[in-house]
């Protein structure tokens, strides 16, 4: 149970954010070990689905719109809990908050191994999602914590990005090499790996930042429903957009945006403090996170069933493939750390989608030649910037923000970025299949399909690179990469 929260005058060894009477911090390498290996564990079952679809629907029959809500799940309770899981760990606790997502997202995986019809197995994923959204803002609130913004914080979010990519890069290969035998196998795995990890948790120390006055409950009760009637939208949409319900979900989702902006600017402790909204380097790096969705995410979420599809790769070809273009960004973001000083995280995330843009560019004319082999180099340059880019995203996310907020301030990054992958991913959808006419032979209408939608992606990206650069700090004699200046205060915290 959450516990009321102390005074901010009570601090422990004049650092901020520290329980009094708490025993010695842990070493800054432990926190850093602890939540890179959760993230990794978590990012694996996270892409799961991407392989393990054909099974999962041939089990439970699933219907063509049904597999969008297999696919979108986890993104959607991700975006839907982040920003208040964020805001929850800075007022009551980082430790307790990644602690409690790994316990919960070790049983909702088993009970997405034990579904048996696609509804249960989808509000399995939610779930999940929900339980990572608490883990992943807990762990970047625990490192900018135990790591002072400096070449220490650069390197521990660099790790902490690589064990990102390193998820990503490793989870479509185990589960499409487990999915040999069962699907469900996959699942099982990630839901005793989880288990195992939450003993490293045992190492932490609390930390948190409480505010004056009472939860934002309701903030958190509208931005979750806005969040689920968007995505919900944004799923019914690939089965035809001119539809009533899909109109009324994006009115309600409007609606509700709107009345968790008014509750945000009466709330005594908000879950987002509108303030950062004018502030230029939260507005980067929230942008740079939306269209690292949008482009990045989207487009190589659905990618490996097109070339599937289209180019008749195996699952486990198609899980090789993508090993290359994540286990590159691994590498890059492990080296991240290593470019000069001058090259600021912003130039790192513009650079980072103009070399996406040029990987997805070099892989256009591929699936209609029917050929993978010339995908290789797309892939290998792709891996080149998301590893800059995962890299430098969790340092905006935490520099963007007071270090009071850093869970908030992850939080926010990270539902703009799985709001765009869920976005991404429906637009890829309907940009790949849209167009094709009856009696057209459906591999060669996927492979066109698949160029349709490389052309958005690489332009979605452009524009992320574009917005990367536009939304610099004035100069006042820092650098774009410095730490952000302390938020004007909420007229009602003291």
């Amino acid at each position: 149970m959450l516990t009321a929260p102390r005074s901010p005058g009570n601090r422990h060894d004049g650092r901020p954010g520290t329980d009094p009477g708490a025993r010695p911090h842990a070493a800054p390498g432990t926190v850093l070990a602890a939540t890179s290996l959760a993230t990794f564990v978590a990012l694996m079952n996270y892409t799961a689905p991407m392989l393990t679809l054909p099974g999962m629907t041939a089990d439970f029959g699933t219907t063509l719109a049904g597999q969008s809500w297999l696919l979108n799940g986890t993104p959607l309770g991700l975006a839907a809990l982040l920003l208040v899981a964020g805001s929850l760990a800075d007022d009551y606790g980082r430790k307790r908050a990644f602690v409690t997502g790994l316990a919960a997202l070790t049983v909702t995986t088993a009970l997405g191994a034990l579904a048996t019809g696609t509804l249960a197995f989808t509000l399995a994923r939610i779930a999940q999602g929900a339980a990572s959204a608490a883990v992943i803002a807990g762990s970047l609130g625990l490192l900018a914590h135990a790591y002072p913004a400096g070449p220490a914080r650069v390197r521990a979010t660099g790790i902490w990005g690589a064990a990102l990519s390193g998820g990503i890069a490793l989870g479509p290969v185990a589960s499409a090499g487990l999915g040999v035998l069962d699907w469900r196998l996959s699942y099982l795995a990630y839901a005793a790996a989880l288990a195992l990890t939450a003993f490293s948790a045992r190492a932490l120390t609390e930390s948190r930042n409480p505010r004056a006055g009472k939860p934002d409950v309701a903030g958190a009760l509208l931005l979750g429903l806005a969040l689920t009637a968007l995505l919900a939208a944004l799923t019914l949409g690939r089965d035809g957009w001119l539809r009533p319900q899909v109109y009324g979900l994006v009115a309600a989702a409007a609606a509700l945006t709107a009345a968790f902006a008014l509750t945000e600017t009466k709330a005594s402790a908000p879950l987002l403090d509108l303030a950062f909204l004018r502030r230029r380097p939260f507005l980067a790096a929230t942008s740079a996170a939306l269209f690292t969705g949008l482009g990045v995410i989207g487009m190589f979420s659905y990618l490996p069933a097109l070339l599937q599809r289209s180019v008749g790769m195996s699952e486990l070809g198609t899980a090789w493939l993508l090993f290359l273009w994540s286990g590159t960004a691994l590498l890059v973001a492990l080296q991240a750390r290593r470019l000069p000083d001058r090259f600021s995280a912003r130039h790192q995330v513009a650079a980072g989608f103009l070399l996406s843009a040029a990987g997805a560019s070099t892989m256009l004319g591929a699936p209609a030649a029917g050929s993978w082999q010339r995908t290789v180099p797309g892939f290998l340059i792709a891996g080149i910037g998301s590893g800059l880019l995962n890299a430098a995203l969790p340092r905006l996310a935490v520099e963007s923000v007071p270090a009071d907020r850093a869970s908030m301030g992850s939080g926010a990054n990270n539902t703009a970025r799985y709001i765009g992958s869920s976005m991404g991913l429906s637009l890829t959808v309907v940009v790949a299949t849209s167009t094709a006419r009856p009696g057209t032979d459906p591999a060669r209408a996927l492979a066109h399909g698949a160029d349709r939608a490389l052309y958005v992606g690489a332009a979605l990206m452009l524009l992320g690179a574009l917005a990367a650069l536009l939304l610099r700090e004035p100069r006042t004699g820092g650098s774009a990469s410095d730490p952000a200046p302390a938020a004007p205060p909420h007229p009602d915290r003291c």
